[in-house]
């Protein structure tokens, strides 16, 4: 896909954005970025094992390679924020939950998150 990318683009491009998770896209949106100035941005979160490869020279050509979690959010000084948005009836999360499990099956969340099988789980005290 790179070498398209290049082609089509005269040399790459000047920003990538990977949101897959996918450690072959991320490569890939690495190495379709412009030499001397193009950035590719990881945000999907691949598997825990996954190695990412490139050869040397995309690195030595000034590429940059950013990665960010949870768009670089500062729990400290931002969560509160979204918290009382949240109260607020202002910002739906609902939407992004996709498992609830009590607090006796926590090891169920985790085969979730491993596998990549959950965007976001809620672990509940109570059973």
């Amino acid at each position: 896909m790179q070498e398209v990318v290049a082609e089509m683009t005269n040399g790459g491009v000047d920003r990538s954005i990977e949101c897959t998770g996918n450690i072959n896209a991320m490569i890939s949106a690495f190495e379709c970025v412009h030499d001397g100035w193009g950035v590719a941005v990881l945000v999907g979160v691949p598997n825990k094992d996954a190695v990412f490869m490139t050869k040397l020279i995309n690195v030595l050509n000034e590429r940059t390679l950013k990665g960010t979690f949870f768009g670089n959010y500062k729990p400290r000084t931002h969560l509160p924020s979204v918290v009382d948005m949240y109260m607020n009836k202002e910002r739906d999360v609902e939407k992004f939950i996709t498992h609830r499990v009590p607090f006796s099956e926590i090891n169920k969340a985790f085969d979730y998150m491993v596998k990549g099988e959950g965007l976001r789980c809620i672990i509940s005290m109570e059973e």
